[in-house]
């Protein structure tokens, strides 16, 4: 359930999706600014000329106008004044004239509240053409006004105004604007085609990079990706597997050097085996006639005899180790009872005194028997040597029967920190001082792998109240009587 949902991750979180994103972003961006100030400077352009249009045709009629009106005037000619004034300038077009107390318009039923009074207060003060746009009930109107004024530039007291609709240029700007709104998602979606193409040229070196890594992660060093071009991504492919090719030969020669060094270990141990037999029996009849021997000859005898006895174990523990490293340690599993198994192994060292043991009886599994007392003589002898007794042994199982657990601890000091991570390492003592002992310093790192062997492990560990505890786990393999 957990692979569907990182892929689904991956998918809305990853690059492609971000370079989409941020194309898409910036196309949407541009495309709504260029649409806004093309929406604006279209509806400028359009009102200045329509705009422009209305103040021309209106000056010109009201200069013709003027030359045939008389003044004082009276309400009937007022009236033909401004009638006249509208007749040139469209049909929708609304002319109110005011001469001092008097009021006319081209149509007496038209509203003039669209006449606002600043206008009104702006035409009077500055005795000048004056205009405003104002929009009644959602319609857009120009509202315009002048003074008429005599020949001599002095004014006659009468003032004209004209309003005239703009809902056309709002339906031909509304039209534009809805064409460039229209025009955004068109570019929109070739913004994201476009981001998917480009994301796909970046994001495809970028998989074959990844690839790649996965295979030598896994231990494929062949692995190689293609170089295209002779961009930065090229680049960094060219450089990917010059490092790949370099990663492959060290890790070549390191794998070659280590199957030498394995080999060179079997090949000398096996070697000595021959001379080494010869020298313990040689070393075993000194030591028969030391007591015969003079004092410094019987020690020389005696000394030989247990340098010998324990080249021969190292030598073993290395044959020991070259099996397990090369893959050739293999299990002969035989049904056995794990506490009678155990006894045996304490019993043939002696240690059935010092040792408590707590062992269920009646549990039988299958384990190889020769593997087990080494486990168990390495972690108990190790237990004796270098903590303090009382050792105990302790072998169970867990209630579900799936694996043995067997634990040895001691009373001792317990083992340092800095020894905890490197306990089971090969050839490592504790006591950096003790160069010298009658063990290998190969005794744990054999006893794990043999446990390894099992499908088990071992762990190492300090107890709360004092001394070491050295835990083995093994899963419990049932003897066919015991088996569902």
């Amino acid at each position: 359930m957990r692979r569907p949902r990182l892929r689904v991750r991956r998918w809305f979180g990853g690059l492609r999706t971000r370079l989409v994103v941020a194309f898409v972003l910036v196309a949407l961006v541009s495309a709504v600014t260029t649409s806004a100030l093309a929406y604006r400077e279209s509806r400028t352009a359009v009102l200045e000329r329509k705009q422009d249009a209305v103040l021309t045709d209106f000056t010109n009629r009201v200069d013709q106008a003027a030359a045939d009106f008389d003044v004082p005037a009276d309400e009937a000619s007022l009236n033909r004044f401004a009638t006249g004034i509208a007749d040139g300038l469209g049909d929708d077009a609304l002319v109110v004239a005011r001469y001092r107390s008097l009021t006319a318009s081209s149509d007496a039923s038209a509203d003039r509240t669209r006449i606002t009074p600043a206008l009104r207060d702006a035409v009077r003060k500055y005795n000048r053409m004056s205009f405003q746009r104002v929009d009644l009930e959602e319609n857009p109107y120009l509202v315009v006004g002048t003074p008429v004024t005599f020949d001599s530039g002095a004014p006659s007291g009468l003032d004209v105004f004209a309003i005239t609709s703009l809902r056309a240029e709002r339906e031909h700007t509304a039209g534009l604007l809805y064409a460039a709104r229209n025009a955004i998602v068109p570019v929109v979606l070739l913004a994201a085609l476009l981001a998917l193409l480009a994301a796909g040229t970046v994001l495809r070196p970028v998989r074959e990079l990844g690839r790649a890594t996965r295979q030598h992660a896994a231990g494929d060093l062949t692995s190689r990706v293609r170089v295209r071009g002779s961009d930065e991504l090229a680049s960094l492919a060219h450089d990917f597997n010059e490092t790949a090719q370099a990663l492959e030969a060290s890790v070549t020669e390191l794998r070659e050097q280590d199957v030498r060094a394995k080999r060179f270990v079997a090949d000398v141990s096996h070697e000595l085996r021959t001379p080494l037999a010869a020298m313990t029996m040689v070393a075993t009849v000194l030591d028969e006639d030391a007591a015969t021997l003079p004092p410094d000859a019987a020690h020389a005898a005696r000394t030989v005899s247990d340098e010998t006895a324990r080249l021969s174990r190292l030598v073993d523990d290395l044959m020991e180790m070259s099996r397990f490293d090369s893959g050739a340690a293999r299990l002969n599993l035989t049904d056995t009872d794990l506490a009678e198994s155990v006894r045996a192994t304490l019993s043939l060292r002696g240690w059935t005194d010092r040792v408590a043991t707590d062992l269920p009886c009646g549990v039988r599994a299958l384990v190889d028997r020769r593997r087990l007392d080494v486990i168990v003589a390495n972690l108990v002898g190790n237990a004796l040597r270098h903590g303090a007794e009382p050792v105990t042994l302790t072998v169970s199982t867990d209630p579900e029967g799936d694996w043995i657990t067997a634990e040895v601890t001691d009373e001792g000091a317990g083992l340092p920190p800095e020894a905890l991570a490197h306990v089971f390492d090969r050839f490592y003592k504790a006591d950096s001082a003790r160069t010298r002992s009658e063990g290998s310093g190969l005794g744990t790192a054999i006893a794990l792998e043999n446990a390894r062997l099992h499908g088990g492990t071992i762990e190492a560990a300090n107890r709360a109240g004092g001394g070491a505890v050295f835990t083995l786990r093994m899963p419990w393999r049932l003897t066919p009587e015991e088996s569902p």
